[in-house]
């Protein structure tokens, strides 16, 4: 192992070239020769995410019947079995402060995305940020970007810096593949290059061969992987962008924004991955749908619109019709995300040991607009902090709040309350 050697390349190093700048992931050749610091260097710091889904869901066929370790995955979270040991499906939580305002139907959708991380009322209450941005200024202000905000629609946001300061959640793959590996570049250095053969990879090829020469093979393999799969997503990206330039007459399509709700997704958290394993960034927030979204997924044999099948008047056909939504979205959401961060390696494990990712909703039943007993996956390790491979059934009245504080500890951010918080979450 090149860490026993005395010679070991700067965390921090950038590969610059032409308006571009990529980050190195976690190589052994980082790691000091034979200090304590090598040992602490070799547990990354833990990445954190939060996924919003709207509209809430079918309890029957996502809460699992029975607690503990040995529970059965229901048919909506079935995808996310062969990850057992690393989730944790915690039910019971409540989300109170979305109570808190006009008893719309609207506002009481408006008041889950904006309540889920903040847990206040809407412009009210003491907390000024919400959990993930709390997050960033523990753990994400030593990265380039102290946290990526992303979403698959991009109209409203669940980030928060203040109560009536949303910060925006970005839609298009290539804005945010270009503010990832294209620091320095101009719109106009930026359009040349979209347009030419050449690629991110290109532009920086002269310092990857340097850096190459200096590698030990288990190194050279790594970051061999890690340039691949940059080449990959940009290979997407263009392909993208090139069908996309075929209907501009739209603009409500921006080029890089795949028709394919799945291929979209899949980019943006392949994007994430690579940002979490160049430490880019430590803190990312993820939007796969607004509140209200009506957008169709015929691909699961359902044509009615999202927001309408939420509304299933307790039949069961409706029900059943959700609860296929439901696993569509954990499937080409988390369930990717999750199997993405297992395969990618990071210091003594891989990027799954080393995150914690809530994925959930401010809605429980979407027919009667109620903030009970709303969805919580979670998903990782936090580096060593969560047991995982549990169904926790949380007393009755708990606020997901409790479970923010407990998220935050785990992945080493100290506090001691967030929003309306009276307790934790035993994870």
């Amino acid at each position: 192992m090149n860490y026993l050697t005395k010679k070991h390349i700067s965390r921090r190093k950038l590969l610059r070239g032409a308006g571009v700048s990529l980050a190195l992931p976690l190589l052994e050749s980082m790691l000091p020769a034979a200090t304590a610091r090598a040992a602490e260097l070799a547990t990354p710091a833990s990445r954190l995410a939060c996924i919003y889904i709207p509209h809430g869901i079918v309890h029957a066929n996502w809460e699992p019947k029975t607690v503990g370790s040995n529970f059965e995955f229901t048919p909506t979270l079935k995808l996310l079995e062969p990850f057992r040991n690393r989730i944790t499906v915690v039910s019971g939580l409540d989300l109170p402060t979305a109570y808190d305002g006009p008893p719309s139907a609207g506002e009481h959708h408006n008041r889950s995305s904006r309540c889920w991380l903040t847990c206040v009322p809407p412009g009210k209450g003491p907390s000024p940020t919400s959990m993930d941005q709390l997050a960033a200024d523990h753990i994400g202000q030593d990265t380039q970007l102290p946290s990526l905000e992303l979403s698959l629609e991009g109209r409203t946001s669940i980030s928060y810096r203040t109560p009536s300061n949303p910060l925006p959640m970005q839609v298009n793959p290539r804005v945010v593949f270009e503010r990832l590996f294209g620091d320095g570049s101009t719109p106009q250095q930026r359009e040349v290059r979209r347009t030419q053969t050449a690629t991110i990879l290109d532009a920086v090829r002269e310092e990857i061969n340097s850096v190459q020469r200096t590698l030990p093979s288990g190194d050279r393999i790594r970051f061999e992987q890690y340039l691949t799969d940059v080449r990959e997503v940009e290979r997407r990206l263009t392909l993208e962008s090139d069908t996309s330039s075929l209907e501009l007459d739209l603009p409500e399509r921006p080029a890089g924004v795949p028709d394919s709700f799945a291929e979209h997704a899949k980019i943006m958290f392949d994007l994430m991955a690579l940002a979490w394993q160049a430490e880019l960034t430590r803190v990312s927030t993820m939007m796969v749908a607004n509140e209200l979204s009506n957008r169709a997924f015929p691909e699961t044999g359902v044509n009615d619109g999202f927001h309408n099948c939420s509304h299933h008047m307790d039949i069961a056909e409706n029900m059943r019709r959700l609860s296929l939504l439901n696993a569509y979205h954990v499937s080409n959401t988390l369930a990717y995300f999750v199997e993405r961060l297992q395969a990618t390696p990071d210091g003594d494990g891989t990027l799954l040991d080393h995150s914690l990712v809530l994925y959930g909703s401010g809605m429980g039943n979407s027919q009667d607009h109620n903030h009970k007993a709303i969805p919580a996956v979670l998903a990782g390790g936090a580096s060593g902090r969560v047991v995982g491979g549990q169904h926790v059934q949380v007393e009755a009245g708990t606020p997901i709040s409790n479970l923010l504080v407990t998220m935050l500890d785990k992945v080493g951010v100290p506090v001691d309350a967030f929003g309306d918080s009276n307790g934790t979450v035993a994870i």
